[in-house]
């Protein structure tokens, strides 16, 4: 087993693989901590602090600045680094995983509908990068819409998430 498995390593590493893997490994571990950081730490804590208004329009500001930044770096690259071309070969997946079946079905209803569920589930950059025609081509007209749009509904729900969530621990307290 152990042989089979020296031989499969040495076959992906001929092909590129582990690079790409590594790639892709180490792009979206650092995106998603700094994500995370940014949606469950820093989001809440100035919404609380300065309130779903004043806190919102911070952090959206400050989500706006970020997303716009990390596409100029995806274009510029000029790598996919987070494995987003591999989900737009999603929507038409047709294999036994439950979990990409149901991707694919949600992104084949669909710009929209995919645009919707992207955007409440990530945050712009992601949406934008998965919505654009081309690969690391810049903005286009349709792109910025949808990038202005994501950015709005993202921090919009990202808004009601925090406020509620507050709003719910603040009632425990009391």
């Amino acid at each position: 087993m152990i042989a089979s498995f020296r031989r499969w390593l040495r076959f992906a590493e001929i092909g590129g693989f582990t690079k790409r893997f590594a790639e892709l490994f180490s792009g979206f571990l650092v995106w998603n901590a700094t994500d995370y950081v940014f949606d469950y730490a820093l989001y809440p804590f100035v919404v609380w602090k300065l309130g779903p208004v004043v806190g919102g329009g911070v952090m959206a500001i400050l989500s706006l600045m970020a997303c716009l930044f990390l596409l100029r770096i995806y274009d510029g690259l000029k790598r996919d680094w987070l494995g987003i071309e591999f989900v737009k070969g999603l929507r038409h997946y047709d294999g036994k995983s439950r979990w990409r079946r149901g991707m694919a079905w949600l992104l084949s209803r669909g710009d929209w509908v995919a645009f919707v569920v992207l955007s409440a589930k990530y945050d712009p950059f992601i949406t934008t990068a998965y919505m654009r025609h081309g690969k690391f081509n810049g903005m286009t007209h349709r792109d910025w819409i949808f990038f202005l749009a994501s950015w709005l509904l993202s921090n919009l729900i990202w808004i009601a998430v925090c406020a509620g969530g507050i709003e719910a621990v603040r009632s425990l307290i009391r």
